[in-house]
């Protein structure tokens, strides 16, 4: 296939430099149209773009969207398990662990009567717009290699993120923002390379908006316009930057890396008048910033980072991401040992998701927005060690979808009695990421980008798109 590192040289640099740079724009539009990825006609785009809510640290499904009543009829009983870091670290199946039931009681909501806990009262209110995925299981049992699993598609090598190759196959909607932007990421589990670009083409590098355990406030661009200097200067200094550029990549042709640098000081120009806009969350109504929870001790920071995610997509970022989790050793939902801390990032998270789903459903905007919120694995059904809390679980675990085309209302798949092993309609996380990139108009068999003589991609070569949960 033909694909946008492989244009000719000469052309390129004609339309990077043609009409003050502005060519690059025309350069970028043709390029993605080479993509051959691009799903035909008969198979159309149902989604225009995601917004990824992670939960960084492994939420546990069974305390809060997998209800299973046997936890409690087996309530600190042993009984024989498969345990996962086990069968990784020695090849051994494990064996007797003491059943531990949930804390916290689940009720039914909604039209088609889903079971969730009571640490998600205000995302319970909204599961008629949800798509639950109950048979959910991955590879790694360790926060790092799960984690770089589902960002990238492999536990550890190096590989594009998917926020890259979706914004590699479909270019960004908006010329004056980012295609890919990553709010509050964490430095760890992989750090960077869980927005990185890898192989690809630098310029599909994410965006990172501040980082993990920092005050989503400070999730800005900094430096982004310059007081101290005219619009005039500016102009001036620009353009001379052009012409330095141009003879560098005339002497440096397919530096994918020195190109990403110019497109950036390009970017960066046109983004002076389009990204503080958008980052700035003064001009939302009062009723706006109190849907979102911010203002409130325990929801101000995630409401932040949300309702900057509604507006980025407003605006015409492709992909965004949203990182609940912070810098230290054990993320955020982490509870080896005390699984009552889930409360209080329930609490943190619950009334801002509710509220972006309320904010993008009255705007048309989750129609063509898939809403994509879970974590890297799940939690066991039994105490870790006969303790307090849940040991790592990617065999069997929950996320759930919403909007871009995605059937509402339904759950699909299940884990066993005590909701350790997905046993029925089991999705794994390649199966995921195809079915996310089929709903953008993506093939995820033709997204391919050649390196190291080989054709590779996000699935790699496995994956299937799970039809039963397309409308």
């Amino acid at each position: 296939m033909n694909k946008p590192a492989h244009l000719n040289a000469a052309r390129r640099q004609f339309l990077q430099t043609t009409a003050c740079g502005f060519g690059s724009l025309a350069f970028a539009a043709l390029a993605h149209r080479q993509v051959s990825a691009i799903s035909p006609a008969n198979n159309p785009p149902r989604a225009r773009r995601v917004i990824f809510l992670f939960l960084q640290g492994g939420v546990s499904q069974v305390d809060t969207f997998d209800d299973k009543p046997a936890l409690a009829k087996f309530e600190g009983q042993q009984m024989p398990f498969d345990d996962a870091r086990a069968l990784a670290n020695t090849g051994a199946r494990g064996g007797n662990q003491r059943v531990m039931k949930s804390p916290w009681e689940f009720a039914q909501y909604g039209e088609c009567g889903r079971n969730v806990s009571q640490l998600f009262p205000y995302v319970a209110e909204h599961v008629d717009d949800l798509c639950f995925l109950h048979a959910m299981h991955t590879e790694g049992v360790a926060h790092g290699p799960a984690t770089l699993f589902l960002h990238c598609g492999a536990t550890n090598l190096v590989r594009p993120s998917m926020g890259s190759w979706i914004t590699y196959g479909l270019g960004s909607e908006n010329e004056n923002l980012p295609g890919f932007v990553t709010i509050s990421p964490s430095s760890g589990n992989g750090g960077a390379r869980n927005y990185g670009p890898a192989f690809l083409p630098a310029i599909y590098q994410g965006t990172a908006l501040g980082k993990a355990g920092r005050p989503a406030s400070e999730a800005t661009i900094r430096n982004l316009a310059n007081p101290a200097v005219s619009t005039e200067a500016q102009e001036k200094q620009l353009e001379l930057l052009r012409k330095l550029n141009v003879a560098q990549q005339s002497r440096f042709a397919h530096d994918s890396e020195l190109d990403a640098v110019v497109d950036s000081f390009e970017l960066a120009w046109r983004m002076q008048n389009s990204a503080p806009d958008v980052l700035d969350l003064s001009a939302e109504t009062a009723e706006t910033i109190s849907l979102y929870g911010i203002g409130e001790e325990h929801t101000d920071n995630f409401g932040r980072q949300c309702l900057m995610a509604r507006r980025m997509a407003e605006a015409g970022v492709r992909y965004i991401q949203v990182t609940y989790g912070d810098n230290a050793a054990n993320p955020a939902w982490d509870q080896h040992s005390n699984l009552p801390e889930h409360e209080v990032h329930a609490r943190a998270v619950d009334r801002p998701i509710a509220g972006l789903l309320v904010d993008l459903k009255r705007r048309g905007l989750l129609e063509d927005t898939i809403v994509w919120c879970g974590s890297e694995f799940g939690r066991t059904p039994y105490a870790e060690s006969n303790g307090t809390g849940r040991d790592h679980n990617p065999g069997g675990f929950t996320v759930w979808l919403a909007g871009g085309g995605i059937k509402a209302g339904i759950a699909h798949g299940r884990t066993d009695d005590f909701g350790h092993k997905a046993i029925d309609g089991k999705v794994h996380m390649h199966d995921l990421h195809a079915t996310i990139l089929h709903q953008l108009g993506l093939d995820h068999k033709q997204l391919t980008f050649r390196h190291a003589g080989r054709d590779f991609r996000l699935t790699d070569v496995h994956g299937e798109i799970v039809q039963e949960i397309l409308a």
